[in-house]
């Protein structure tokens, strides 16, 4: 990270701050909800109990040896944080360790009748079928009486935005964005996000999702969008190899969601219909790499991964996590430059994301400044505010 000095590592040691908030209050409810959610039997309730207290009261106890991935998570730190409390190590890591350890818990790695149950599967289901997606469907037909480009930059917002916009997204008036005094996308790059984009000859994208659901959906289109209009010839999905931070998108997920808009009428059932087409026939790849669940920055990604993402004309991550991962999960100083923090990666590269964790870079001073007087530090976190950053 050139000229860039290393900002301090998010650790969530320090009671009131989100971080340790997350740790512990919304780890302990996860592992309720879990339980409420699925008919476990008597010993997988029993695991999460002891996980619900071990994640706020105890201490890094490293997997069994015999653990599929033990070699795996001992080269990513497991065995040099073994017995320090979960809130004294990085918060990025102590999340991801959580998340393995819920599925510990629920027997998902071990043979038996539990192997392979996504134990977020009953919300991820819940939240695709819900009456509202069927209306964010419907919204897709308004799209089709607009131009091209003003079809596909809707479709972009709605990736941004994920559930919290219909897909029509519901074009604001020009220039309405750039005129608030506290504007909801504090960083704004897509026209440098497009212009990778409609390169000749058209090239390979590169999307590496976030959530499922209805967060999922508004990025299968905008993919299914690009392939239509030849913008791209391929694109390249990653999602994570198993359930991940509740809601991030497995291959499960991706067919789930297919399926949900292939069944549709209208726009969004001629999209799933594409969509299933280019998975057919190779247009739309599905990526697992068990480095989406590690908990490391992308800046110690493997070689092999490297290689994907070198390979594509831009890569677009989508969501908090996966920023936190390509920024580098830090108290970065909001205006140091993104293209500073990015620069080790092997390609152009774009950032979709609603701001939902305290890490943040890229921005104008005076942009930062009208957030803190306005809202003091909540817009960091709140989902509020929104970013497209582009590093070429």
């Amino acid at each position: 990270m050139p000229d860039t000095p290393a900002a301090p590592v998010i650790v969530a040691d320090e009671p009131g701050t989100f971080p340790y908030g997350v740790l512990a209050e919304r780890h302990p409810a996860i592992v309720r909800q879990v339980a409420e959610d699925t008919p476990y039997g008597p010993e997988p309730r029993r695991a999460l109990d002891a996980l619900r207290t071990d994640c706020t009261e105890g201490v890094i106890t490293p997997l069994p040896g015999d653990a599929h991935d033990h070699d795996r998570w001992a080269a990513w730190g497991m065995d040099a944080h073994a017995g320090r409390s979960w809130h004294d190590v990085p918060w990025l890591w102590s999340e991801s360790w959580f998340y393995r350890q819920l599925l510990q818990a629920t027997g998902y790695f071990e043979p038996g009748p539990w192997q392979g149950v996504d134990p977020f599967r009953p919300a991820k289901l819940a939240e695709l079928d819900a009456p509202a997606t069927d209306d964010e469907l419907a919204a897709l037909d308004a799209l089709e009486d607009l131009p091209e480009d003003e079809r596909a930059r809707a479709l972009l917002h709605g990736s941004l935005w994920g559930n919290r916009a219909d897909l029509g997204f519901r074009m604001s008036a020009e220039g309405a964005e750039e005129s608030a005094a506290v504007p909801a996308l504090v960083a704004d790059d897509s026209d440098r996000l497009w212009s990778l984009l409609d390169g000749s000859p058209p090239g390979a994208l590169c999307l590496v999702a976030d959530n499922a659901g209805r967060e999922l959906v508004p990025d299968l289109l905008l993919i299914a969008h690009l392939l239509a209009h030849g913008r791209i010839t391929r694109a390249v999905l990653h999602v994570k190899p198993h359930p991940y931070y509740v809601s991030d998108a497995t291959t499960a997920d991706v067919l789930d969601a297919v399926r949900r808009l292939t069944a549709a009428k209208g726009a969004a059932g001629v999209y799933g219909r594409g969509l299933r087409a280019a998975l057919t026939d190779g247009r739309l790849a599905l990526r697992a790499h068990p480095f989406s669940c590690a908990p490391l920055p992308y800046a110690d990604m493997p070689d092999d991964l490297r290689a994907d993402f070198a390979a594509a004309t831009v890569t677009v991550l989508k969501g908090d996590l996966n920023y936190r991962r390509l920024v580098g999960d830090r108290y970065w100083p909001a205006t140091t430059p993104f293209a500073d923090v990015t620069a080790y990666f092997p390609g152009p590269v774009a950032a979709l994301r609603t701001l939902k964790s305290e890490v943040i870079t890229g921005l104008d001073p005076r942009t930062e400044a009208a957030l803190d007087a306005d809202e003091g530090g909540r817009w960091r976190t709140g989902g509020t505010h929104a970013l497209i950053q582009v590093r070429t």
